[in-house]
């Protein structure tokens, strides 16, 4: 009986690690590029949202949509709700074989715990690896956002820079967008490239992104350039004023997550006058 445990026990593990490596390997292999879901998205009418998603993993189209990922957060760091979904389900997998590779280890050694407590803590586990990987993602997005608004700040500058030296709005914003580098203004370049594959207003387009990956300071250029194109407003003032009041909120926003902190910090420095005290009062309670 203890002999069928143990490779009950060790068929499962193996196959557990066999699927986990096989999942990490085929995503790792290049896939054959899809030109056909290429050409759709940059055919498709405008006000509609893209999908990101590879064919290469279509299968995980029936999981994602029960685990309902988050779509903005996603699409701000660039992932896609399949690959989302694939860590939750190897960081769970990975949850569950630990427990069962330690109980292999544990029955080499000659110790034989009861089948339960490697149930018990793969599940666990699991649990505890999927809420990790899907608060790394909701943790990533919070840092990106924070770190798009900043852009957005200087790129409202940009363009207003631009306006002021007698270039178009379309010109003004693809000028500005392309002076600086990093992941932010290459998003917004692509968007901008995007409406001019398919013939739209780049305002609408920087307000579809907004949208999509909620920031809604992108959304704010777009509506403000668009009076400038549409109407012949002169709005480099304007978009002087927006970028001084963004500034105001990342200061303003900086200095609570910074309270915050501090906040957290009291409660150690709390226990560690404790510890002190207990540390002078101690040897006048062992007289007593």
């Amino acid at each position: 009986m203890i002999l069928n445990w143990q490779l009950t026990i060790g068929i499962v593990g193996g196959a557990v690690v066999g699927l986990g490596l096989f999942l990490l390997l085929r995503e790792a292999l290049p896939a054959t590029p899809a030109l056909g879901p290429a050409l759709r998205r940059l055919h498709q009418p405008a006000g509609t949202v893209r999908s990101a998603a590879g064919g290469g993993l279509d299968w995980l189209t029936g999981l994602t949509r029960a685990l309902r990922p988050p779509h903005r957060q996603l699409a701000l760091i660039g992932r896609t709700p399949e690959q989302y979904a694939l860590s939750l389900l190897l960081s769970a997998m990975l949850g569950l074989a630990m427990p069962a590779l330690s109980m292999v280890l544990l029955f080499l050694l000659g110790v034989r715990p009861p089948v339960v407590v490697p149930t018990v803590a793969g599940l666990g586990m699991a649990f505890t690896a999927v809420v990790l990987a899907h608060r790394s993602v909701l943790v990533k997005a919070e840092k990106a956002r924070r770190e798009f608004s900043q852009a957005v700040c200087a790129y409202l500058d940009l363009v207003a820079l631009q306006l002021s030296a007698a270039h178009g709005p379309v010109q003004a914003l693809e000028r500005a967008a392309g002076v600086c580098d990093g992941w932010v203004f290459e998003r917004i370049r692509e968007a901008l490239r995007m409406a001019q594959l398919q013939m739209h207003s780049p305002w609408d387009e920087l307000r579809e992104l907004a949208e999509k990956i909620g920031v809604p300071e992108l959304g704010d250029v777009g509506s403000i350039m668009q009076s400038s194109g549409t109407e012949g407003a002169q709005v480099h003032e304007t978009l002087r004023s927006r970028a001084d009041s963004l500034r105001d909120q990342i200061r303003t926003d900086n200095l609570a997550r910074a309270e915050a902190v501090t906040s957290r910090l009291d409660i150690p420095g709390a226990l560690l006058v404790f510890v002190l005290v207990g540390f002078v009062i101690y040897p006048f309670m062992s007289r007593i």
